[in-house]
């Protein structure tokens, strides 16, 4: 299943480069991180959902979840209607 991020006020890809550059992460080694959970990504697909280009999966969310030690609604702060 992927979520889609319908235009760039929807973007979560936002909030998860922020949370990326948090954890002091490459996307490279947060995808190597998220490829030991099992979750089958390159580092371009990953860079695409930091665009918002690519629809996130829940399994991508659920990963970056573990990785960045997060909650899952944190990942939609500041999207509003």
């Amino acid at each position: 299943m992927r979520i889609r991020q319908d235009d760039k006020k929807y973007n979560l890809g936002a909030n998860i480069r922020r949370f990326r550059m948090e954890k002091h992460l490459t996307q490279e080694q947060t995808v190597a991180k998220m490829q030991l959970l099992g979750v089958d990504i390159s580092r371009g697909t990953y860079s695409q959902i930091e665009c918002g280009i690519v629809n996130i999966r829940v399994e991508d969310l659920l990963a970056l979840r573990e990785i960045f030690d997060v909650e899952i609604g944190q990942f939609f702060d500041g999207l509003t209607l």
